[in-house]
């Protein structure tokens, strides 16, 4: 069953007001008295008006939306992460529309034709990578993109990581403290910078003590493939350290570790991973892990696109923030036996 569509004249009538009265209640930022606000949204809801916020963005350009898209969700860090990004951007009286992509840069480049046509005033792109053409493209339409826990060596792109390459060089030197010299590495997707740039910090530090990588195999940030990987690893001649990518195939390695291949960790494997989720602090894993200041990356992830969305001549930024090595029980810890 059709019904009329309420309109602002409609309210602005009810209460008393005028309609800009009622375009300024229903505005974020835009300023009304508390007794106009509470005539404006009392008929409001005496007559079931709701403001089209799509039209309003037709006549202010601007849409108070921005795209947040995102390549998977099975790490436990994106879930948190993204549910404080929205609540942050909701504070600034932003709506977020989440969009879901592949890792391959045409399936993400077509999500974000598809963001841009929501007419939204900025995008937010967490673990993904963007062809040059689409950036361009953005930047062309005028709409503010900024990476998160993803970098590009495009210097128009602002972006936001944690400071891979020196939490990589931290585990690298846990071990190294510890006397291990059979060390392995368990790789995230190659295609990412969060990948690649914690492995150089990692393997350049062993580098520097004399020391190259005893074993090697790609887990591609999921945890089926990590358990693969750690099959292969660690079935013949295993290594007595390894570093995992992320945290998420860490709790994999783990468990294949111990439940499939009966080797006991930290007694003959130490095992660090990064990103500190929260299962990894269960007993069940106490995994040692570097850290990522997940709050933090998401401040100076806002801050960033509103800065770019709201001020001019703004340019772009690369922040790295860095996170703490966190010891648990999972490795070996120097001079602790």
């Amino acid at each position: 069953m059709s019904q009329t569509k309420i309109t602002s004249a409609e309210v602005a009538l009810r209460a008393g007001v005028s309609r800009s009265a009622v375009s300024r209640v229903f505005t974020v930022g835009a300023s009304a008295s508390k007794r106009t606000v509470e005539k404006v949204r009392l008929a409001a809801q005496e007559l079931g008006y709701r403001p089209n916020i799509l039209a309003r963005a037709m006549v202010s350009g601007r849409s108070r939306m921005i795209g947040l898209v995102v390549a998977y969700l099975d790490n436990q860090f994106y879930p948190e992460t993204l549910e404080k990004m929205s609540n942050a951007l909701q504070e600034k009286g932003y709506h977020v529309l989440i969009f879901m992509a592949g890792k391959d840069s045409q399936s993400i480049d077509g999500v974000i034709e598809e963001i841009l046509d929501y007419q939204v005033d900025g995008i937010i792109a967490a673990s993904v990578a963007l062809s040059s053409d689409l950036s361009e493209r953005c930047r062309a339409v005028g709409v503010p993109m900024v990476l998160f826990n993803r970098d590009q060596d495009d210097l128009l792109i602002s972006s936001v990581t944690s400071d891979n390459i020196t939490g990589g060089r931290k585990v690298a030197e846990l071990f190294l403290a510890s006397g291990h010299k059979k060390i392995g590495y368990i790789a995230g997707w190659e295609g990412a910078s969060t990948q690649r740039d914690r492995e150089a910090g990692f393997v350049g530090r062993l580098s520097e003590a004399g020391l190259v990588l005893y074993a090697r195999e790609v887990g591609n940030f999921r945890m089926d493939t990590a358990r693969e990987a750690a099959v292969k690893m660690f079935s013949k001649d295993p290594p007595d350290a390894v570093f995992v990518a992320n945290d998420h195939m860490a709790i994999a390695v783990m468990d294949t570790l111990r439940h499939e291949l009966g080797i006991k960790v930290p007694e003959d494997v130490s095992v660090v991973g990064y990103d500190d989720v929260p299962a990894i602090a269960w007993p069940a894993y106490d995994l040692t892990t570097v850290r990522q200041r997940s709050n933090e990356m998401v401040a100076e992830t806002v801050s960033i696109l509103l800065s770019e969305i709201e001020e001019d001549d703004v340019k772009p930024r690369k922040v790295k923030i860095d996170g703490p090595l966190i010891l648990r029980s999972s490795a070996q810890i120097p001079n602790a036996g």
